[in-house]
């Protein structure tokens, strides 16, 4: 029992900050299913966007968690920041990982092609002409008119000149 008596305020304060945190996540989701019902967004996407959401909900509420359990806000900050170094650091090394990921981040907000779009890849050696089957914070799934899958990393998608075809395979045949 002493456990409470001694910390009454931060037990209050965890559990009103639970609450605030339920209640965000569920207007948030609200919020963008909404957005997307009313622009015809792709479910895929607004499922990204809320786990994304989610995601930095869950991490300011940690931090608020850290702070309402006494944490000095400095500690927290020598603590990021270590911690971020240390991820810079792997991720330098492994830069092709940084680039597709930073790519991604890229794709999923400027929205230049959605899933079931049918694009040509400008590629000198090895052209693509292929429909979007799915697109993921690494690569792009991609299925050509033969039925070849092909999983194309999303840096690569910056770099090279892309069309977007305005039929279906179905609607037409393709010339070289």
């Amino acid at each position: 029992m002493s456990f409470f008596n001694d910390f009454t305020k931060e037990v209050i304060g965890t559990g009103i900050l639970l609450l605030i945190v339920f209640a965000l996540r569920i207007i948030t989701s609200r919020l963008v299913r909404r957005f997307a019902r009313v622009t015809h967004i792709i479910e895929h996407r607004t499922n990204l966007v809320v786990k994304y959401l989610h995601l930095l909900t869950n991490i300011l509420a940690i931090i608020a968690l850290i702070l309402i359990w006494g944490v000095q806000p400095k500690d927290i900050i020598i603590a990021i920041s270590s911690i971020t170094t240390v991820v810079g650091v792997a991720m330098f090394a492994q830069w092709s990982i940084l680039s597709n990921i930073t790519s991604g981040i890229i794709l999923f907000f400027s929205f230049p092609f959605k899933i079931g779009d049918v694009i040509q890849i400008h590629d000198k050696d090895f052209p693509i002409v292929a429909e979007i089957e799915d697109i993921k914070a690494f690569h792009v799934s991609l299925k050509t008119k033969e039925g070849e899958m092909i999983i194309y990393p999303n840096n690569l998608l910056f770099q090279k000149g892309i069309s977007i075809m305005k039929h279906h395979f179905d609607d037409n045949e393709f010339v070289d």
